[in-house]
């Protein structure tokens, strides 16, 4: 993986616009643009909050975001972690790896704890997340709702220092 640049960012959309029509990785109902996207890219800091793509056939297969937890001072070793991967891509292991690369180099970005919100229903995303050790920190009951059915969101957490 590497950090991501200016230049990543239409993939980067595209590859999380690929899963707004199955309803299982995003509560966006359309897809969105590339402008809409690209303060939150800016938001993201290559040394304690990055955007990371992994590279396929010299292309933008996957990628990982960290992102501040809360926004408040006491969450600050706290991050919230989301990885999306192109449909070509899906189903190879892709995520593992990439789970694994970000979870190696938290120490780096001095995060303690990651939290993942997943779509209760996404039990792909759920089974991957849980093999490295993430446990249902919380579940917000039909929260979102969309084409006329409700969805429940889990809260996945992991704690990656073992406390003194």
């Amino acid at each position: 993986m590497r950090i991501a640049i200016d230049s990543d960012l239409p993939e980067i959309v595209a590859i999380y616009n690929s899963t707004v029509e199955s309803r299982l990785a995003t509560a966006d109902t359309k897809e969105v643009s590339i402008e809409s996207k690209r303060s939150w890219f800016n938001a993201h800091t290559a040394d304690k909050r990055p955007i990371l793509v992994h590279e396929e056939d010299n292309t933008v297969a996957a990628w990982v975001s960290f992102e501040e937890f809360y926004g408040r001072p006491a969450y600050a070793n706290t991050a919230e972690i989301s990885i999306y991967i192109h449909l070509k891509y899906r189903e190879l292991g892709l995520g593992k790896k990439l789970l694994q690369e970000a979870i190696e180099m938290t120490p780096v970005l001095e995060i303690k704890n990651l939290v993942a919100y997943i779509f209760s229903h996404n039990e792909p995303s759920i089974r991957l997340f849980k093999s490295f050790g993430f446990e249902e920190w919380g579940k917000l009951p039909n929260i979102a709702e969309m084409d006329g059915n409700k969805y429940s969101l889990s809260i996945l957490g992991k704690n990656l220092v073992v406390p003194d």
